[in-house]
């Protein structure tokens, strides 16, 4: 009779805790995998800094580097 009147463990206080901080954790880390899976999928496609690479070489390929050297100390007036 005493063992009925006992409550089981998941009724208890101590194990709802534990569940619900763990359930907490987990969509914490579920939030961070996708933010940082949408970061490194939003720079990978950004191909802005490869094409600029590409220029500054072909320009100093063709002139020796005067050309592109002169380039990079003119100052614009915005």
């Amino acid at each position: 009779l005493s063992a009925q009147t006992e409550a089981p463990f998941y009724e208890e206080w101590w194990f709802l805790l534990v569940m619900a901080l763990s359930s907490l954790i987990l969509i914490l880390l579920v939030v961070f995998a996708l933010l940082l899976h949408g970061q490194s999928k939003k720079y990978k496609n950004c191909s802005t800094g490869k094409t600029i690479s590409n220029v500054e070489e072909s320009v100093t390929l063709d002139n020796g580097g005067f050309t592109a050297l002169e380039l990079n100390s003119r100052h614009l007036n915005i």
